[in-house]
């Protein structure tokens, strides 16, 4: 495992996302905000994570939860202001903590300054030339649901991948190039530690606009496997080096070692991953493959092995994610039929499923155990460290995510992995804010055991397997960055070594599993059966230092 205080530090960190709208309300307005962050930065600090992750905290209507930018140079006054970031940065780094930020480069706010020029201008403007505009839309769609285009009074249409309020940027107009250039040197000025890179795969648009096929159905690849107009376009791996140099341009300053990127690509073939981490471009690309897959050994087993290939012949890093603001929670996505994880019904869209949790959060223990056991980064979306579910029963006029209209209510949206934390107390707010207040999505009437408050004073919670977790990759060598090597223990059983000594153990299965021979269990995600492993739960093993018994197969061989 390489030293923390190296460079390059991102390549086994675990990082927290923060989605400061719902995370702490220093103000009691209901809503989240910088200062509530500050407040609960200890918490952060227990529980042992190396970098926070703040989602969108820029001035922003909030059509699409501050993905939506209005301003990339401030902080929206509903989250406080910049000495109030400038504080939480200052903060942070006297707890060891690095800081990243989100940046948005697909689109904007509608009420962007440059958009409301465009739309106050002629057609064919250099105004209009900053975004997408034409005088006849393709066929492409949303990806929030509905037509991609929306039509201006003067008659031509403007194009948005996602709400008809975030229109696209055009990214061969020199203007925009310039403009997010100055936004990241603004930021790394104030010293975060690097960016996280909204829908990264999207920025460029094929030259033309040309048509999806009509028999088009996949979201990233035409029929003939090529990627969609509006994704992974040559240019984009310039503009990445570009940034990259700008990012290593600045020295270290409070922490050692370089800033770094994270890009939000979502990729189904490994080979679609690569050129962005062979070279000189983005540091790290989140592997989101591990969020869908069903609970099943082989299924868990051929996504980790495919990922980790990559990272090894690229020399890239993807760190390992299964939760995030964008997914269900993984209580929740653990705890329903897996039939129906594979293949959703219009019910399962719809939130009208039946969820044991109970089951749910045995295997989102075990998850957790397996994700920060696996070799690179990993992050951590806020409220998995208390075992939080879904909230699947906010009221539709309650109901925030533009996703939500957009499929005329056909899907359920993703309001029910950002509602606020429950800190502490029996009620709502649970300590989200100081007093009673309304918060800005309605907390169930549940939460009361699931505080942090409450399980901060549990040996056997959730919250303590992750500080437990956290406090043993801190301090084992053979975990963080690295190699890996597959134990066959059995087809539902998911099991590896790290290094010499160190082994995860995963019962995947319905029948108690036999433990390799081991020298001791450092950490169970639950209840052991004497030498059986039960079902849906995990271990860390110190193994003898010798050969693993039963013999090791290295990551990317043959079985």
């Amino acid at each position: 495992m390489a030293d923390r205080n190296t460079d390059p530090w991102w390549r086994d960190a675990v990082v927290y996302q923060v989605y400061p709208r719902s995370f702490a309300d220093a103000d009691g307005d209901g809503e989240g905000d910088l200062r509530g962050v500050r407040s609960r930065l200890d918490h952060l600090a227990d529980l042992g994570v190396d970098a926070v992750w703040l989602s969108p905290f820029y001035p922003s209507p909030m059509a699409d939860g501050g993905y939506d930018v209005a301003d990339y140079l401030d902080v929206d006054p509903r989250y406080g202001t910049l000495a109030d970031f400038d504080a939480l940065v200052a903060d942070a780094a006297d707890r060891g903590i690095r800081v990243i930020v989100d940046i948005v480069p697909n689109h904007c706010s509608s009420e962007h300054p440059w958009f409301r020029e465009a739309l106050a201008a002629a057609p064919g403007s250099p105004e209009r030339d900053r975004f997408v505009f034409r005088d006849r839309p393709n066929n492409w769609r949303s990806n929030f649901g509905g037509p991609a285009w929306t039509r201006v009074p003067d008659g031509q249409w403007y194009l948005h991948l996602f709400d008809s309020r975030q229109p696209d940027w055009n990214w061969r107009n020199p203007d925009v190039v310039e403009m997010f250039e100055k936004v990241l040197r603004f930021w790394l000025d104030r010293g975060v530690a690097g960016f996280r890179i909204d829908v990264a795969a999207m920025l460029y648009k094929q030259e033309g606009l040309p048509d999806l096929p009509a028999d088009h159905e996949t979201a990233y690849l035409v029929p003939d496997g090529s990627p969609v107009p509006y994704e992974h376009q040559p240019e984009l791996l310039e503009l990445y080096r570009s940034w990259r140099e700008i990012l290593d341009s600045y020295p270290p300053e409070t922490f050692p070692g370089r800033r770094g990127t994270v890009a939000e690509i979502w990729f189904d073939d490994a080979a679609r991953a690569r050129p962005y981490l062979a070279g000189d471009g983005l540091a790290q690309l989140f592997n989101f493959r591990l969020m869908p897959t069903p609970w099943a050994a082989p299924d868990f087993r051929a996504v980790i092995e495919d990922s980790h290939r990559l990272a090894a012949e690229t020399g890239g890093s993807v760190p390992w994610v299964l939760g995030n603001h964008d997914v269900p929670r993984m209580v929740t996505r653990y705890g329903v039929d897996q039939a129906l994880v594979r293949a959703p019904t219009p019910d399962v869209l719809l939130g009208r499923i039946d969820v044991d949790r109970d089951l749910g959060t045995r295997r989102a223990r075990a998850a957790a155990l397996m994700l920060l056991a696996l070799p690179g980064a990993a992050y951590i979306y806020q409220g998995d460290e208390l075992g939080l579910p879904e909230h699947l029963a906010i009221p539709g006029d309650a109901r925030q995510d533009p996703m939500y209209e957009r499929t005329g209510r056909a899907f359920i949206g993703r309001d029910g992995c950002r509602v606020p934390l429950p800190w502490s107390g029996d009620a709502a707010p649970y300590g989200f804010a100081d007093r009673a207040v309304r918060t800005w999505l309605p907390q169930p009437g549940d939460w009361a055991e699931l505080t942090a408050e409450r399980q901060r004073a549990e040996p056997g919670s959730t919250l303590a397997l992750y500080r437990a977790a956290l406090a043993e990759r801190r301090r084992n060598p053979a975990l963080g960055d690295g190699d890996m090597a597959w134990l066959d223990l059995g087809p539902d059983v998911l099991a590896f070594a790290r290094a010499p000594g160190f082994a995860l153990v995963a019962n995947l299965g319905t029948a108690p599993a036999a433990l390799p021979a081991h020298e001791r269990v450092l950490l169970a995600s639950g209840p052991l059966d004497g030498p059986l492993l039960p079902p849906d739960t995990a271990v860390w093993l110190r193994t003898a230092p010798r050969s693993p018994n039963p013999p090791a197969v290295r990551a990317g061989e043959p079985r």
